[in-house]
C-alpha cells in the first residue's frame, strides 16, 4: 500500500497548531477520514451531534427548503420555518416560556439571554440591577459577554481588561468535600452561597443567576444535589433575581428529558439558552426561550436593541424541526436515558478496575469520569503528566473520540466526557468501553499508573 501524500500547509488556524485527519463523511455514530479509518464520535463533537450525523430525513428537509429559500433577513420577512420551530420548541418548554428569539450559536443564546434580562429591568424601572451571577468553575461562551459570566480563569484572564467580570459562586463540587454533610445539607450549602453573595453586592444591582442545571465542559457533567436549584428558585424569587438556564449543552434530550432541568421540575427557569444538539450540527442554530413576561416591557419600551444577521434563518431553522421530528421519531430522549444507565454502569466497572478514576457522573448520555491521584482525597494527577490531553490521543489513535478539559478552573485535575448520540445502542456502547479501556490502560502504563486489576 502507498503511502499518502503529505498533506499541504493549512491556511487555517484554530486554537493550537495541531493537525487532525481529513474529514471524509459521517454516518450514525461515526465519522471517516480521508484514508477510510472510522472513529465512533463518544463524544458527539462537543456534545452537538445528538441524532448522529448524516440522518436521510434531517437532510432531505434541508434540501426541500434549499429549494424554496435559503436566507430571509427577519426585519423583511417572516418564514414558516422559523414560525414553527418556535411554536414547537415553546412545548418543550416550563410552563410560561413560550417567546423565542433564534440565534446561531451557544455563545450567542447566552448573550441574548443576559441582553433581554437587562434591558427588562430597565423597562420595568429597576435600571439599577446589572450584576449577572454565575458559578466558578463554569462556562457559558467565548463572546466578551458571555465570557464575563464563565468562571474559567485560562480563558477570560487575557480579556479582563475588556470587559468587567461579573460575581461568582462556588459550583457545587460535592465530590470533592471530606466533610460529614449529608447529600441534602450540601445542597443547602451551596445553594446559600448565592444568598450570601446576592447581601454581599446589594440585592437592589443583582439582575440574574445564571447556571447549566448539569454541568458541562468546566465541571464534566456535575450533578448537585436534588434540592440544590430549587434552593436556588427560592433565593432568587426572595430577591426578584431572574434564574437563566444555559441549556446549550444539556438540551434537547441529551440528559434523558429534553431541558437538563426538567430533572428538577419545581426549579423552573425565567430564560433559557438552548444551542448544540438543539440543530445537532446540521446547521448554525440556537435559541432563547423567555417567559412572555421578559419579552412584553421591552418591545413596548421601544424594542430588543439586539440582533444577529443569521437571526431565524429559515434553512437553519428547518433543520432544527427535522431534528425534533427526529428525536420524537425515534424515541431519543428515553433511549439517552437507558443507555446512559448503561454506559455509566460500564464506567463505573472501570472505575472499580482502575484506582485513579476518582469519580463517574451526569445524567443520561451527559457523562464523565475524572481522574486523581489519591481517591481518598480526590488529589489531582500531576499536571506534568498531562492526562487530560494523552489520555485523548490514546482513544483517538483506537479510533475513539472523547472530550476532555480540566476540571478544576481549567487550571489542574482531568475530566473526559463520554457523551455519544443518543441513537447509540448497546454495540455502540460496548465498543466504546472497549476502546475506553484499552486506551486507560496503554495511558496508565505509559504514566507509571497503577493499571489495575
Amino acid at each position: 500500500m502507498s503511502e499518502p501524500l503529505a498533506r499541504p500547509p493549512s491556511h487555517l488556524f484554530y486554537q493550537t497548531r495541531q493537525r487532525r485527519p481529513m474529514l471524509d463523511r459521517g454516518e450514525g455514530v461515526y465519522l471517516y477520514d480521508t484514508d477510510g479509518k472510522a472513529y465512533l464520535d463518544g463524544s458527539s463533537g462537543a456534545m452537538v451531534a445528538n441524532i448522529g450525523h448524516s440522518n436521510p430525513n434531517v437532510l432531505e428537509a434541508m434540501r426541500r427548503q434549499m429549494e424554496k429559500a435559503t436566507f430571509g433577513y427577519r426585519l423583511h420577512f417572516e418564514n414558516e420555518p422559523a414560525e414553527k420551530l418556535a411554536a414547537r420548541t415553546a412545548q418543550y418548554m416550563p410552563d410560561g416560556l413560550d417567546r423565542v428569539f433564534f440565534v446561531s450559536g451557544g455563545s450567542e443564546a447566552v448573550e441574548s439571554c443576559i441582553k433581554l434580562v437587562r434591558q427588562y429591568t430597565i423597562a420595568v424601572g429597576e435600571p439599577q440591577r446589572w450584576k449577572v451571577i454565575s458559578r466558578f468553575p463554569s462556562y457559558h461562551g467565548s463572546t466578551l459577554g458571555a465570557l464575563s459570566l464563565t468562571g474559567m480563569a485560562t480563558m477570560s484572564a487575557p480579556f479582563a481588561p475588556m470587559m468587567r467580570e461579573m460575581p461568582k459562586i462556588p459550583a457545587p463540587t460535592c465530590y470533592l468535600d471530606r466533610d460529614d454533610l449529608s447529600d441534602d445539607e450540601r445542597g443547602l450549602r451551596y445553594a446559600n452561597m448565592l444568598r450570601e453573595r446576592i447581601l454581599q453586592e446589594g440585592p437592589e444591582t443583582v439582575l440574574a443567576f445564571i447556571v447549566e442545571p448539569i454541568g458541562g465542559a468546566s465541571t464534566g457533567a456535575l450533578v448537585a444535589p436534588d434540592n440544590y436549584l430549587p434552593r436556588i428558585r427560592e433565593i432568587c424569587d426572595e430577591f426578584g433575581i431572574l434564574l437563566i438556564y444555559d441549556e446549550v449543552m444539556t438540551g434537547a434530550g441529551r440528559t434523558g428529558r429534553f431541558l437538563g432541568g426538567d430533572h428538577w421540575p419545581d426549579a423552573r427557569p425565567d430564560i433559557v439558552a438552548l444551542s448544540k444538539g438543539f440543530a445537532a450540527g446540521y446547521a448554525p442554530l440556537g435559541a432563547m426561550v423567555a417567559a412572555r413576561r421578559l419579552v412584553e416591557p421591552v418591545l413596548d419600551a421601544g424594542g430588543f436593541i439586539h440582533g444577529y444577521t443569521y437571526a431565524g434563518n429559515p434553512l437553519a431553522c428547518a433543520a432544527g424541526l427535522a431534528v425534533l421530528d427526529e428525536i420524537e421519531r425515534q424515541g431519543l430522549v428515553h433511549n439517552a436515558e437507558v443507555m446512559g444507565g448503561k454506559l455509566k454502569e460500564g464506567l463505573e466497572s472501570l472505575m472499580q478496575r482502575y484506582p485513579f478514576i476518582g469519580d463517574v457522573r451526569g445524567k443520561g448520555l451527559l457523562l464523565a469520569f475524572e481522574l486523581v491521584a489519591d481517591r481518598s482525597t480526590m488529589e489531582p494527577l500531576p499536571k506534568g503528566l498531562n492526562a487530560h490531553v494523552e489520555l485523548v490521543e490514546e482513544a483517538y489513535q483506537r479510533g475513539l473520540i472523547v472530550y476532555s478539559r480540566r476540571t478544576r478552573g481549567g487550571i489542574a485535575g482531568d475530566h473526559f466526557l463520554v457523551c455519544p448520540p443518543m441513537i447509540v445502542d448497546d454495540g455502540h456502547i460496548a465498543e466504546i468501553l472497549s476502546k475506553l479501556d484499552d486506551s486507560i490502560a496503554a495511558f496508565a502504563a505509559k504514566a507509571g499508573l497503577d493499571g489495575g486489576a
